[in-house]
């Protein structure tokens, strides 16, 4: 098998996952309590342990993860009605757009990410009119910091376009387009960083995606949209 199969292979089985993840959460909304609080995106959203975390809070609402891992804009406008509207949130808080910026392929293009980003807000708007949405901010990378398995290639494949000037570039355009929606944007990174602006290294395991101490951290800083 060539390299080119078994890339295409794993890409297969990666798109199968993420469909079944999109199933299941179809299974669990007919459960679901209607009108709490979701949270949807990519796996900077499915890895947030946010019910244990809460745990340690006062307030603790229900909570609904509605991540998956991988996910960019477009497949999260497809499956908008799984991982969102089947729920009738209340309170909706969205994380999506990362992996939009790390393209494999490096032809990332904000007006791309941003054009389906304002889709997704504009059906939420067309049917959760009542929902409060809670656009969040992108968090900080660590490129700098040594992680166990990640050699210089795979580096620089994975922050070739992901960096800090490009997430803030990319936070500041979120930011307008959550006020064109009438949404409120959140920026969480306050205590995140280190002093050189990068994701504090003892948050996370490859400079991209954190530990519960760092979701900890940003879960400080909702308490108060809870």
């Amino acid at each position: 098998m060539t390299q080119e199969e078994l890339d295409e292979m794993m890409e297969l089985q990666w798109q199968r996952e993420k469909e079944e993840k999109v199933k299941k959460y179809s299974i669990l909304n007919t459960y679901a309590k209607k009108g709490q609080t979701v949270l949807a995106g990519s796996s900077l959203m499915e890895f947030f342990p946010v019910n244990e975390l809460q745990q340690t809070l006062e307030k603790q609402p229900i909570l609904y993860n509605r991540g998956i891992a991988g996910y960019v804009t477009r497949e999260l406008l497809e499956s908008l009605e799984e991982c969102v509207l089947e729920l009738a949130p209340s309170r909706l808080f969205i994380n999506i757009g990362t992996n939009d910026i790390s393209s494999a392929d490096g032809e990332y293009e904000l007006g791309k990410l941003l054009a389906n980003y304002d889709e997704i807000l504009t059906r939420i708007a067309a049917r959760l009119p009542e929902c409060k949405v809670y656009v969040m901010a992108y968090y900080p990378v660590n490129a700098k910091a040594d992680f166990p398995g990640m050699d210089e290639e795979m580096r620089e494949n994975y922050f070739r376009t992901r960096t800090n000037a490009t997430l803030l570039e990319a936070n500041r355009a979120v930011e307008e387009l959550a006020l064109k929606h009438g949404y409120l944007f959140i920026n969480v990174n306050e205590g995140l960083t280190d002093e050189e602006g990068n994701l504090k290294e003892e948050y996370t395991m490859d400079g991209v995606h954190m530990y519960g101490n760092g979701y900890a951290v940003v879960l400080q800083q909702l308490q108060a949209y809870l």
